[in-house]
């Protein structure tokens, strides 16, 4: 489980709407749930429902508990709220932390549906997060990490875009403690462009909104599907993300800050190796199945996986690579040793300024002082239609 905590605090908030007045006992609505049961059938429950369900897995965060449900029973929301939550298999006392919380939040307005399992290793967090969701009973879905702090004002926020944007996933901006830490990667999350939020998905940072600040109506999530339950190694939040794209959802993340509270663990290599071939996959199926020929802007380490990872028709769209360095641009080309083609097939290395759009960036954002950013601003291009950055 990631270390880490989010926040909204009031002056940092990108918009302000206007409140929601309670909602009246008369005009809560029933709802179906579907629950997966332990052999992987679903059953149809009927029950009462509230406005926002926090859905929140929880594995082995005591520490960071008090802290995070401090933030839940400080919500300024004014309409209907429940915790749901589901213990994952914890050996700290997580479970027993959270019900303790139970009467202070209840006092507040806030039920709580609490369950887990005791088994000997967790499930995972997609399994568990789908658990928390299926025993919720709220029209909206607020995710929430066990380790992470949010601010008063962000389920309110969220609720009321939400209402406006019912096919979206909403989200927002953060912040880190301690600051500075995974620094170009905050930076990359806190400054992307609505038009960006779609045209960046293939980048290796993820979706372009990060999970722990997701926020949709629970018709959207049904519509989509349910979380993968793969466990260890698979970028459930990813996959879902994708989905939701290839769906037509929209992507909302601009409603202010959140802090999270410790670097990001390190991923295993397993895990950078299925969320790459995630990656490639989805850029060809959305992207390069659409084009003609294109441009691979990186003849280096990276460009060249991606050209090895295509499919052999993609692969012939490949009409050069380009590039700023003078030696890879001097040798002319790059040859694909390992084809079975003969001869071996050999893909011209330009410089940018010589090639053609469209392209697939594969050069790292905010690593250059500037300069790769001029370059491209340089060619006049628009991101979305001439490229698209994967790296």
């Amino acid at each position: 489980m990631r270390k880490c905590g989010l926040s909204l605090p009031v002056a940092e908030m990108s918009i302000s709407l206007p409140e929601y007045p309670n909602k009246q006992e008369d005009n809560v609505l029933p709802i179906k749930r579907v629950c997966k049961d332990p052999v992987g059938s679903y059953e149809w429950k009927a029950g009462r429902t509230v406005d926002v369900s926090i859905v929140m897995p929880v594995y082995n965060a005591s520490c960071w508990l008090p802290e995070c449900l401090r933030g839940i029973l400080d919500q300024d929301f004014t309409g209907s709220m429940e915790l749901s939550v589901y213990d994952d298999a914890s050996t700290d006392g997580s479970r027993v932390m959270v019900e303790k919380w139970k009467e202070r939040l209840e006092r507040r307005g806030i039920s709580m549906v609490i369950s887990g399992h005791d088994s000997a290793e967790p499930r995972g967090v997609g399994y568990a997060k789908n658990q928390a969701i299926c025993q919720s009973s709220g029209l909206y879905l607020c995710f929430q990490d066990a380790d992470d702090v949010m601010m008063p004002q962000r389920i309110r926020l969220q609720y009321e875009a939400c209402q406006l944007h019912a096919t979206s996933l909403i989200g927002c901006q953060v912040r880190r403690d301690p600051e500075g830490s995974t620094e170009r990667y905050t930076r990359w999350i806190n400054n992307i462009s609505q038009d960006q939020l779609t045209s960046q998905v293939y980048t290796s940072h993820g979706p372009t909104v990060v999970m722990p600040t997701w926020f949709c109506s629970r018709d959207w999530f049904q519509r989509v599907g349910s979380f993968d339950e793969g466990g260890k190694g698979v970028p459930e939040d990813l996959l879902f993300f994708y989905q939701s794209v290839a769906q037509g959802g929209a992507t909302h993340p601009r409603l202010g800050h959140a802090l999270r509270k410790s670097p990001l663990l390190y991923l295993i290599p397993c895990f950078l190796e299925t969320i790459w071939n995630l990656r490639v996959a989805f850029l060809q199926e959305r992207v390069i199945n659409q084009w003609k020929a294109f441009t691979i802007w990186n003849a280096g380490k990276q460009g060249r996986k991606l050209y090895r990872c295509l499919s052999h028709t993609n692969q012939k769209k490949v009409r050069a690579f380009c590039d700023v360095d003078e030696n890879k641009i001097k040798k002319g080309f790059y040859t694909y040793e390992d084809s079975k083609e003969r001869p071996k097939p050999k893909i011209p290395v330009l410089h940018y300024g010589n090639a053609s759009p469209p392209y697939i960036i594969c050069v790292k954002l905010d690593m250059t002082g500037g300069v790769f950013e001029e370059n491209l601003k340089s060619l006049s291009l628009k991101e979305g239609v001439d490229y698209y950055h994967f790296n």
